[in-house]
Parts: structure tokens; sequence; C-alpha cells
């Protein structure tokens, strides 16, 4: 396996969660979605899940790396498109009942001008379908502190392995809300440590808040924005989930990850 594919395997093992995120995707719809746009899309990890999980669905995902897009086998209901997220789709061709940037990668737009040109472009995406864009981001009280977190995830091939994933912030400018992250995996085995990948992706992000996002929204012409945890009210035996928007800010941890729609 070369170096790039060891880390795409290990970012889909430890960083992503689209068993979670589709799910909530659908319940911040609150329709029956059946189109899901994802954008800065990687591996295409979301939309994966999403048309495994409904065979009427169907995803288009958009990222600058055709080679990370190309990572998996080509799926019939699965559009990729090597191009700028800006410019690289049609509000008609490309029309989408969710519109979803996660990973924080709403951060690679990093002026506030870009940030509203691209909103209104995702707006032209989704009003003709009556549909929502998605974007997650994060903040709290170590928004802006550098240091770093370990996980340990199981390993996705090798059994009795795991891998430690480290999330650092290696720089932060709480004046420009410019930040620098990186991260890394190491595979240990009985102690026996197998693979080490430092630097394994790198970002230099603008870290845009949720009020600037949400700001951004309203001019960019969404009518209505929201707040949503990461985590679901409820889960029914179907494995439906039922999510409210947050309203009281003492729901958020002191540290905290959201996402915030528009419609």
């Amino acid at each position: 396996m070369t170096d790039a594919a060891l880390c795409h395997m290990y970012y889909e093992a430890c960083v992503q969660s689209p068993q979670h995120a589709v799910p909530l995707l659908r319940a911040i719809h609150g329709d029956s979605p059946r189109v899901l746009g994802e954008d800065f899309a990687g591996t295409c990890a979301v939309s994966r899940h999403w048309v495994e999980t409904d065979p009427e669905a169907r995803a288009i995902c958009v990222d600058l790396d055709d080679a990370t897009l190309r990572f998996h086998h080509e799926h019939e209901r699965i559009e990729r498109i090597t191009g700028d997220v800006r410019t690289g789709t049609s509000p008609t061709t490309h029309a989408s009942d969710v519109v979803f940037v996660g990973n924080f990668s709403i951060g690679e737009i990093h002026s506030r001008s870009d940030l509203v040109a691209y909103l209104r472009h995702c707006k032209a995406r989704t009003e003709t379908l009556d549909g929502v864009f998605v974007c997650d981001t994060y903040g709290g009280e170590s928004a802006y502190i550098r240091g770093s977190v370990q996980r340990h995830h199981p390993h996705p091939t090798e059994p009795g392995a795991q891998v430690r994933y480290t999330w650092e912030q290696r720089e932060a400018d709480p004046l420009t809300g410019r930040v620098l992250n990186a991260l890394h995996f190491r595979t240990e085995k009985a102690g026996v440590i197998s693979d080490e990948v430092e630097d394994a992706f790198i970002y230099d992000w603008r870290l845009w808040s949720v009020p600037e996002l949400r700001d951004a929204m309203h001019e960019a012409g969404f009518r209505t924005t929201q707040v949503y945890s990461q985590l679901p009210d409820a889960q029914d035996d179907d494995g439906r989930v039922y999510i409210r928007p947050v309203e009281d800010p003492n729901e958020l941890d002191e540290t905290f990850i959201v996402l915030v729609a528009a419609r």
C-alpha cells in the first residue's frame, strides 16, 4: 500500500464517521432527501454511505484532488467532479437536497468575500429542491490553543492492532482566525509500533466561528440558519435519528463541534 493510500485508510478509520453523519444530515433535512452534494469530498466516504443506505439516493462529490476522489472504485450513483467547489458544479445540473461540507473543510476558504460567494453558489444548488446546506466547525475555549489530542481506534485491516490518531493544532492566531493543524497516525500491536506517519495531513484553515458563518449565510441569501449538535436527540429501531436545533449556549461544552445549517 502506498503512503497516500495508507493515510487515506487511516483518515477514514480515525477521523470520519459517515455512519453517524448521514442519519444526521437526513434528520436536519427533515424529509426524504435523495441527492447529496459532498463538497471537499476527499475519498467520498459520506457519499458512499449515503448511497449504500438508500437504493434511490445518489451523490455528487467535488474535490481538487482527482486521485483522492477516486481512491475507491467507481459507483454508478456517485458522480465525481475534479475541480473547485465554487465553480465545478452547476446549480441546475447538480441541484442537491443537501450540500455538505464536513471535516472543517469550510476553513479552506480564507476570505469572507469568497465564503459568501461560495454560499451563494450552494444556495442556488439547494433552492430548486427546497434543500439545505450544512457545514461543521469547532469552537470554545480551546479553539485557539496550541497543543494536541490523541485517540486510539481499531485498525481497519489488522486484527488486534490499534491506530493512534493525533490531532495537533500547531499554530493558532485569534486575531486573524487562522489555524494550522496536522494529523499523525501510528499503528500499534502488543506494544510494537509497525507504522508511523507524521504530518499525514496538514491544514491551513480560516477557523470560521458560528456567528461568522451564520452572518455569511444570511448575506448569501439563505432565509434561516440553525445550529445542531453532533449527537442526535433520539433514534428509533430503524436507525432514523431525530435532532433539534441548539437554542441555549449552555447546551454546548466548553470545547464543541457543531453543524451549521442554512435554508
